[in-house]
């Protein structure tokens, strides 16, 4: 059966494969509910664009013989600065759902990120691996609802918990309304109401509940994250929901200079936002990140090829990486700073082309 799984993963020898085998398995609807956005996707679209407008500023003639891709993320020693992002929904991708990238993350040695809706829930996926893994909250309750769920998370082991606030309303994304689609999540939500009343008084009560790391996924600007510091969150996660929530935002790449300076060190810090390569992955490092977090890359890996596929595109990416280091001239992370980066202009490419030039060309 391992012998089958590895040739499994093994197929894919570039990240472009991972989207072309996904278009093939997915349903038109289950698609354009993973690439799109809302509204507009200008969100969407500066995400990527945001990323292309970085350059890089090599060194050279610096012994880089050996490279190190691992970092440490909230106690936790990875193969890769990568958090699995919770992906809501993950069943209509893959109908194993959050224990696909749970199980993957605890072969390959990175961290999942559970969504609250993602199926067949904490305690089953929990079960899944014996690996630290972060659950992730939509809040559907009031407080005792809240409290009772994080208390359930930790019991199962979740090694932090994460509340995502950038969802006070849900975006409208037209992809999905112009066909008249629902996700399976969707269509089981109630109780959404709740999420637009949550405030930091929350953050506070929940802060003095638990003793894991408690994480805020949304943060969008300095401010919020010098309050997020100040409730005593342990990771900043910098993030626009993949474009799927505010259109109009900036690109999250842009956003986090200014959350890096404002946290200075309090926190760590992740970033997401059209994260495709792994020289998207040594951008943000360089820029101050700790780790970044991978949710469309992930959901093409998943239903591709599942668990291994999952596993196969966190290989190619620890290869991408390892070759923009020792090009660049450093041997670690801790070498990089924002000096080797400068601005440039963006090619004219969509989201998904950005990334992967030769699906344009029929590769």
């Amino acid at each position: 059966m391992r012998d089958k799984a590895v040739s499994e993963g093994n197929r894919f020898e570039v990240l472009h494969e991972f989207a072309t085998a996904a278009r093939e398995a997915l349903t038109p609807r289950i698609w354009d509910y993973v690439m799109g956005g809302s509204e507009t996707e200008t969100t969407l679209r500066r995400n990527r664009m945001a990323l292309d407008a970085l350059a890089f500023r090599p060194r050279v003639l610096r012994d880089v013989a050996t490279v190190e891709t691992g970092a440490k993320v909230l106690g936790h020693d990875l193969r890769l600065p990568v958090i699995l992002a919770p992906i809501g929904s993950l069943q209509d991708l893959v109908p194993e759902g959050g224990v696909v990238p749970t199980r993957a993350a605890a072969r390959y040695g990175v961290l999942h990120m559970l969504s609250l809706v993602s199926e067949p829930g904490l305690e089953e996926t929990a079960a899944a691996a014996d690996h630290p893994k972060i659950f992730q909250i939509y809040v559907r309750g009031g407080a005792d609802w809240v409290d009772d769920l994080v208390k359930r998370a930790i019991d199962n082991g979740y090694a932090a918990i994460c509340f995502t606030v950038d969802l006070d309303y849900y975006g409208r994304r037209e992809r999905d309304l112009a066909k008249r689609f629902k996700t399976t999540a969707r269509q089981a939500s109630n109780g959404e109401e709740h999420q637009s009343r949550f405030s930091w008084a929350d953050i506070e009560r929940v802060r003095g509940n638990i003793d894991v790391p408690l994480i805020l996924k949304g943060i969008a600007r300095a401010d919020d994250a010098v309050l997020a510091v100040e409730h005593g969150v342990d990771m900043v996660y910098v993030s626009n929901h993949g474009g799927r929530q505010l259109d109009h935002g900036l690109g999250a790449i842009e956003m986090l200079p200014e959350i890096v300076d404002a946290v200075a060190g309090r926190a760590e810090i992740v970033v997401d936002g059209a994260i495709m390569r792994g020289a998207d992955i040594v951008k943000a490092i360089a820029l101050g990140a700790n780790a970044v977090g991978i949710g469309r890359l992930q959901g093409l890996a998943a239903a591709a090829a599942g668990e291994d596929g999952v596993v196969r595109m966190l290989e190619l990416l620890e290869d991408e990486v390892r070759r923009t280091l020792g090009m660049l001239g450093v041997t670690s992370y801790a070498e990089l700073d924002a000096s080797y980066l400068t601005s440039a202009t963006p090619l004219d490419r969509s989201p998904l082309s950005s990334a992967f030039p030769l699906l344009e060309e029929g590769y």
